[in-house]
């Protein structure tokens, strides 16, 4: 069985997004996710061991630890520039 975890970074930033229609995109990823824990692009460099996928104009970070059947949901954020 899956073990699913949030940081409370994570919670935070989801708990403050206003718009409907972001939350169930969000929500709807969280799922897919869950269901695939290697759907995301593996991070490089100092980010190793992690891995992220696009929600509209956010992008959501995760670590998924296969030999604990672990997700760990880590951050939500917009990419900036």
């Amino acid at each position: 069985m899956l073990n699913v975890e949030h940081s409370p970074n994570f919670l935070s930033v989801v708990a403050k997004i206003k718009n409907a229609g972001e939350k169930e995109r969000i929500r709807k990823l969280i799922k897919k996710i869950i269901e695939v824990p290697e759907i995301g692009k593996p991070m490089r460099y100092s980010r190793q061991g992690t891995r992220e996928v696009y929600a509209g104009s956010f992008r959501l970070s995760y670590s998924y630890v296969k030999k604990e059947d672990k997700l760990i949901f880590l951050d939500l954020y917009r990419k900036g520039g």
